[in-house]
């Protein structure tokens, strides 16, 4: 048998499995799968290396399906080869039964790629269409760091080509010359709804590519010998630094003219339908085969071979005072106030020199948001990533990484961090042990006005803190440091915890509360002062704000305690003690729009059921330009003399 015939009996083999488990389930996509089987079966069978039995090998090549609806192909194959998924503790090989169980409740095989829930041979979960590449980007970054050549396959629906991070991606592939990675655009020329603009012909996607500095390979994606000759034309120069892709034309339900008929996009055939395109795709392998099957070993898997690599052991890391004699600027904390920014940067720096696995990126402010002294240090700059304007490439990069078990920070402007809500929810899907700093929060940006002050995200990320993920953990840690002290202890410990955290740094420079002594955990707050009469729970800036009103309250007759909440979420049980013993009085400020810490104190009173009153002050009108924080909290209700206002009126105490 020949190689080209070889290839097409297995993928109609692999295509029959598609048809058969989309029915099953009763939904799927087995149309778009089809017109993938050739270029899998030639990568999974052939050219990949990797070890079905171990499909997490982090020296294996891998397989990112940003395509992530045409997964039944994947799993068709995969069960083909005997590969095996599970928990790392109990795999096993997946069956034909396996397939049937497609998208069911208990079945690790999910209707996207999901590997938290059991399918190690894919680093993240996809379909949230145009994320893929640049978490194959992220993987051959981890890759090349710890000095392996494995390869990175791409799979790219060009419906989804027309998103923008798809070119956010192949810009950052060709800046680090990440010739290991081969995007594979699959030009079916079919969307949901409609054909695909002529923008995303495959014509036109060549000459984009060609633009972009790559060296392309247009084949008909059902040409088993292109396909081959394309990806040993690929392997050939992986480690080149010159960028190639793939762009295959292929057909949606190739083999079958009943699922090339109207639009089977996301529906599986089934009863009539099912039994007449498996017909056909018999019919088919008659025609292109002339032998009954494929001899036993045609195909040939190689295994990866060298060292896997191995996790860094952290060292320890300084205090924040002798991190600061350390880089000679002692100075700044006998000063008594500086950035959470700037502090953020000093942690960063420092963890990079403690642990080996740390790795920074930023959207080219660096600069702002401090990141810079991690990549100025000639022993760390190897290991800082600059993405530039393309924030939503950078956090799916950064699950990239995590993937290759790097532990990544990402830093930008806080406001920015809202262009990536999807690749950050992805990613946290993906079980990414991804750390993201948002700089320049909050109102107290003042001068620069609404379309730089981040005033959603609390809630967003707040969001995910309501919830466990796969590990049982919250969805993720959103912290906010009112100090430099807290915000250099808080980066250490998001670093030490695997999972996602969100934290939130200022500009302006902020009066020192804390010291080395401090200890700081995630899901801690911090009780500055502790009184009998109303709690006040501040975050960030607001607990300077906050401080500030102590003395007149006392003034007043309000014995006041004052929570630095820093930490959503945060420790329940002690807060609603503290809440107690002032009577059940609390009062929450916050710089950001509703949803935040007023909301999440809410939520533990509610479930508490006993008797509280709570008042939340929060930004409640789109804030404009202001020449100082000062003006600005005015402006937005926030000033001191609106909180003493507030306390006051909610103790019916007369202000003095």
């Amino acid at each position: 048998m020949s190689f080209e015939a070889a290839v097409h009996a297995k993928t109609i083999h692999l295509d029959k499995l598609s048809l058969d488990m989309t029915a099953a389930a009763g939904s799927g996509h087995p149309s778009s799968a089809m017109s993938l089987g050739h270029i899998v079966t030639v990568l999974m069978y052939q050219t990949m290396r990797w070890d079905p039995k171990n499909p997490a090998d982090p020296r294996a090549d891998r397989l990112v399906l940003s395509e992530g609806h045409a997964v039944p192909i994947i799993y068709a194959a995969f069960a083909d080869l005997g590969g095996y998924f599970g928990t790392p503790d109990n795999l096993r090989p997946v069956t034909l039964d396996d397939l049937k169980l497609l998208r069911a409740t208990a079945s690790e095989l999910d209707g996207h790629p999901n590997p938290m829930e059991g399918f190690p041979f894919f680093d993240a979960a996809t379909g949230s269409l145009g994320q893929g590449l640049s978490v194959a980007a992220g993987l051959a970054l981890a890759a090349r760091t710890d000095g392996l050549d494995r390869r990175i396959y791409c799979l790219i629906g060009d419906g989804e080509s027309r998103e923008g991070q798809i070119w956010e991606a192949i810009d950052f592939i060709a800046d680090y010359k990440l010739s290991s990675v081969l995007p594979i655009f699959n030009c079916n020329g079919a969307g949901q709804s409609d054909r695909v603009s002529p923008q995303q012909s495959a014509e036109t996607l060549a000459r984009k590519l060609q633009a972009a500095g790559y060296e392309v390979s247009t084949i008909d994606g059902h040409d088993p010998e292109a396909i081959r000759r394309s990806l040993q034309t690929f392997v050939q120069q992986a480690d080149s630094g010159k960028p190639m892709a793939v762009v295959a034309r292929t057909v949606k339900g190739w083999g079958s003219a009943t699922m090339q008929s109207g639009n089977w996009h996301g529906k599986p055939a089934s009863g009539e339908a099912l039994n007449k395109a498996k017909s056909e795709l018999d019919e088919r392998r008659v025609e292109l085969v002339k032998s009954i099957g494929v001899p036993e070993n045609f195909f040939r898997i190689t295994a990866p071979t060298g060292a896997a690599p191995v996790p860094a052991e952290p060292g320890e890391t300084p205090t924040f005072t002798d991190a600061m004699r350390r880089y000679d600027m002692l100075s700044i904390v006998q000063k008594g106030s500086w950035a959470t920014r700037r502090a953020y940067g000093v942690a960063l720096r420092t963890l990079g020199h403690a642990n080996a696995d740390v790795v920074a990126l930023d959207a080219d402010v660096k600069n702002s948001t401090f990141a810079e002294t991690f990549s100025k240090d000639s022993e760390l700059a190897n290991r800082f990533f600059e993405c530039r304007i393309a924030e939503q490439n950078m956090f799916s990069v950064g699950a990239g990484l995590s993937a290759g078990g790097k532990i990544p920070f990402c830093s930008t402007f806080a406001k920015f961090v809202t262009r990536g809500y999807d690749q950050i929810e992805m990613a946290m899907n993906s079980g990414a042990n991804l750390k993201i700093v948002g700089s320049h929060a909050g109102i107290s940006l003042a001068a620069d006005g609404p379309s730089q002050m981040s005033l959603p995200d609390v809630a967003w990320f707040r969001s995910l803190s309501t919830m466990r993920d796969h590990r049982g953990n919250p969805g993720c840690y959103l912290l906010q440091p009112a100090d430099a002290f807290a915000a250099y202890a808080l980066t250490m410990v998001m670093a030490e915890y695997e999972g996602l955290c969100y934290m939130r740094t200022l500009r302006n420079d902020t009066e020192f509360l804390y010291d080395d002594n401090t200890v700081f955990n995630l899901g801690g707050f911090e009780v500055l002062t502790e009184g009998r009469d109303l709690l006040i729970a501040a975050s960030g800036y607001m607990v300077h704000e906050a401080n500030k009103c102590l003395d007149a309250l006392d003034k007043a007759g309000i014995d006041a305690t004052l929570v630095d909440l820093y930490s959503l979420p945060f420790d329940t049980e002690k807060l609603l003690d503290l809440a107690n013993a002032n009577n059940g009085m609390i009062l929450t400020i916050e710089d950001n729009y509703g949803g935040g810490i007023g909301s999440a104190v809410a939520d533990a009173l509610t479930e508490d059921g006993g008797s509280f009153t709570l008042e939340q002050m929060f930004v409640r009108r789109i804030p404009k330009s202001a020449r100082t924080a000062d003006d600005e909290l005015k402006l937005c209700g926030l000033h001191a003399t609106d909180i003493i206002q507030r306390a006051c009126r909610m103790l019916q105490v007369v202000e003095l």
